[in-house]
């Protein structure tokens, strides 16, 4: 009886590993990778903090056209009252003067102010200027998660390349294996010589090195993958997509107008809003103009307890003024003429960037194309050429077996199929990477994500 308890324990709890270790795999394609990351990534969630900044700015920069309200309240204590010298012809004795003290031991007032700009260049243009950053800061948005799917398809494809480069690694050590029998059999027979059979020892042992780095290597992609994904370290991560997969179903169209790509569109926004930059300091020599107005209460005390009594003596006494205040700049020790020179500076900096950078990828993008195209050829090339390799090698494989060649023949035939599956490979990831840098020349690397 204990021991069927044991039993059934144990396969509960074998059960509850198997259950644990399903919940930690996770199986993800390239689009759904791109998607997670887009929304974890720390670079674009600070580039979207930036563009929500920017559209306080906005509100901040509008708030300067509203009208600004305030309430003041003031209390003084006259300890010392100011003393005014009047002539004594105001109190009939000419020839003399009087000193008189003026005012009252307890002063308070509160007013109501108010102030509305009428005409204010300088903020006008202010606001256009924030939008141009708001609108800048949008395309930093797009930028990173451009720069993010770049990288992240990079990685992912390297993974599978890798990935795959086990398994071919794994073929290699069975099939090397299956030699090494192949080969002990025929050293017992006589037919081979026992140094033949330590040769395949030896590139035996090799093999399984190569596959203990390929192991490693495809573990640190992976682990980079979950960083990029916010995935625990111990999740096991299945990349469902296939190494031969297309980017899209038909071949990226080559284009004349590279206009929207994301780096000229930033260059060229740049541009406008040092353009705008340059505007708002010139306009700082117009005049403003503005509404004012305030309402006010004052009491006047020579006794503080009598501040909050009510009598004809103890009053409040109301003030009140509305108008509009005009202000013409006439020098201002050639500040705003200084600023006005480097704005000048830096938009002409940022044209001369804009035309040289669509210059740049105007080439970049040309030899872009002819990359992808020379990709695609490579490709097809080398996988004719592992199936030519995979033949000849079974081809010595049956002629070692019947004696017609010898060992080094065998393994040089061995060596340059492993050569041409490792080309077919890094031409895979070669087309990839092309495919990569000539969408993200012409703009396309968007679709990736709105698929």
């Amino acid at each position: 009886m204990r021991r069927i308890t044991l039993s059934a324990i144990y396969i509960l709890l074998s059960a509850c590993c198997i259950i644990s270790q399903n919940h930690n795999i996770v199986k993800l394609s390239l689009q759904e990778c791109l998607n997670t990351a887009i929304n974890k990534n720390a670079a674009i969630r600070t580039a979207i903090l930036d563009q929500q900044k920017s559209q306080y700015k906005i509100e901040q920069t509008k708030s300067a056209l509203f009208p600004q309200v305030n309430v003041n309240g003031n209390f003084s204590d006259n300890l010392q009252l100011p003393v005014t010298v009047i002539p004594g012809d105001f109190l009939g004795k000419p020839g003399s003067n009087y000193a008189i003290k003026m005012g009252s031991t307890y002063s308070a007032s509160a007013s109501l102010t108010i102030k509305q700009e009428l005409y204010n260049q300088t903020k006008f243009t202010a606001i256009k200027l924030a939008k141009k950053d708001e609108a800048l800061q949008y395309m930093q948005v797009q930028k990173s998660k451009e720069n993010l799917t770049y990288d992240l398809s990079k990685l992912y494809f390297l993974s599978l390349i890798t990935d795959k480069q086990k398994s071919l690694d794994e073929e290699n050590i069975a099939r090397t294996q299956r030699l090494k029998e192949i080969t002990q059999t025929l050293v017992t027979n006589g037919l081979k010589k026992t140094v033949d059979y330590d040769r395949v020892c030896v590139n035996l042992e090799n093999l399984r090195t190569d596959l203990s780095n390929t192991e490693a290597t495809l573990d640190q992609q992976q682990n980079m993958i979950k960083y990029m994904l916010q995935l625990p370290l111990d999740t096991k991560l299945i990349l469902t997509d296939s190494i031969e997969m297309p980017f899209f179903l038909s071949t990226p169209a080559v284009i004349d107008n590279l206009n929207d790509q994301t780096d000229i569109k930033i260059l060229e926004m740049q541009k406008e809003r040092n353009l705008l930059n340059q505007k708002k300091i010139n306009r700082g020599y117009l005049p403003t103009l503005s509404f004012t107005g305030q309402y006010e209460y004052q009491g006047l005390r020579q006794s503080f307890g009598n501040y909050f009594k009510s009598s004809d003596e103890n009053r409040w006494y109301p003030s009140s003024y509305v108008g509009v205040s005009l202000s013409i700049p006439i020098f201002d020790g050639m500040d705003k003429r200084s600023q006005a020179r480097q704005a000048k500076a830096e938009y002409q900096q940022s044209v001369i960037k804009f035309e040289d950078t669509k210059q740049k990828y105007s080439v970049d993008y040309k030899n872009a194309v002819n990359n992808f195209l020379n990709q695609q050829e490579n490709v097809k090339r080398q996988k004719g050429n592992v199936l030519l390799a995979e033949k000849v090698y079974q081809e010595a494989t049956l002629q070692y077996k019947q004696g017609e060649i010898a060992l080094s023949a065998l393994l040089q035939d061995d060596m340059d199929m492993n050569n041409a599956q490792v080309s077919y490979l890094k031409a895979l990831y070669d087309l990839k990477v092309a495919t990569l840098d000539m969408i993200t020349i012409n703009g396309e690397i968007k679709n990736l994500t709105n698929k």
